[in-house]
C-alpha cells in the first residue's frame, strides 16, 4: 500500500475553469482523508472517492478558498442519497459556528454536529485516522491556521496550509517525502502571511524533504515560474500540484 496525495486543485482566490481552489486527497489502502474543501473540489472529490467512504476531512485554516465545500457537503450529507454516520472534521477552532453561521436560516440552529463530528484542531494534536497518523501544527496566516503532516506505511506527507515561513512548518516536515508547499506570495513584503516559491524551497531544504511539490500559486506567476524559482534554493525534485495529478509518497 502506497501513501498518495491526489490533487482535487489548488486555485487561488477564485477557481478557474479547469482548477478548483485547494483540496487534496490523501489516501493509504482504504483510508482516505479529504484535506481542505477549497471551492469547487467536492466534484473532484468524488471521481475518487464517495462521501460515504471518507474517514476524516482536515482543514487548514477557514478562508474559503480552503473551506467553502463544507457548505454544499452538508447538504450531501444530511439531505440528498449520502447515508453514513457524521464525518470526522477536523479544523480550526470555531469551525462549526462558522458553519452554523451561513447554513443556519431560522431560529434554530442548523444541525451541524449531524453531519460532522467536530474535531478543533491545535498545535501538537495528533490523532489516528484509519491507517494514518496525522500530527498538527500551527502555523503564521494572520488567522488560526494549522499545517499537518500525515505518516503512513513508513512515509511521510507534509502540508504547509497557507503560511508564512515559520520555524513551526519547518520542524514539522523535517525528513519528509514530500513537502507539500504553497507559494501565493510573489515577492518579499512586510508582514508577510503567504511563502514565495523561493521560500518554499528555503522550507525544503531546511527541513531536509525528500521532494518539494508547489501548490497555491498566486495569479501573478505561472506554475511553471514558481517551480523555477523554487529549484534555484532547494536541490531535491520539485513540482507544482497539477489538478488531476496523484503523487505517491515515499
Amino acid at each position: 500500500m502506497d501513501l498518495s496525495l491526489t490533487v482535487l486543485g489548488c486555485a487561488t482566490p477564485y477557481p478557474s475553469t479547469d482548477n478548483p481552489c485547494s483540496g487534496y486527497l490523501v489516501s493509504h489502502g482504504d483510508t482516505r482523508v479529504w484535506m481542505d474543501a477549497g471551492t469547487g473540489t467536492l466534484g473532484p472529490l468524488q471521481r475518487h472517492t464517495r462521501l460515504e467512504d471518507l474517514d476524516a476531512i482536515w482543514i487548514s485554516h477557514l478562508h474559503a478558498d480552503h473551506s467553502a465545500d463544507l457548505l454544499t457537503a452538508y447538504y450531501a450529507l444530511l439531505f440528498a442519497d449520502v447515508e453514513r454516520d457524521p464525518v470526522p472534521l477536523y479544523g480550526p477552532p470555531g469551525i462549526a459556528d462558522r458553519l452554523a453561521g451561513f447554513l443556519t436560516n431560522g431560529p434554530v440552529r442548523s444541525p451541524i454536529e449531524d453531519a460532522f463530528e467536530v474535531v478543533e484542531l491545535h498545535d501538537g494534536l495528533q490523532a489516528a485516522v484509519g491507517s494514518m497518523w496525522l500530527t498538527t501544527a500551527a502555523v503564521e496566516h494572520g488567522i488560526p491556521a494549522f499545517g499537518v503532516r500525515i505518516e503512513a506505511g513508513g512515509a511521510a506527507l507534509t502540508y504547509s496550509g497557507d503560511t508564512a515561513p515559520c520555524p513551526s512548518l519547518t520542524e514539522l516536515a523535517n525528513g519528509t517525502d514530500v513537502l507539500l508547499c504553497e507559494s501565493e506570495s510573489t515577492e518579499k513584503a512586510p508582514d508577510m502571511v503567504h511563502h514565495t516559491p523561493e521560500d518554499a524551497g528555503d522550507t525544503a531544504a531546511a527541513a531536509q524533504a525528500r521532494r518539494l511539490v508547489i501548490t497555491h500559486v498566486g495569479r501573478f506567476l505561472t506554475p511553471q515560474e514558481a517551480v523555477t524559482r523554487a529549484s534555484a534554493r532547494f536541490s531535491g525534485s520539485v513540482d507544482y500540484a497539477e489538478p488531476g495529478t496523484t503523487v505517491r509518497v515515499g
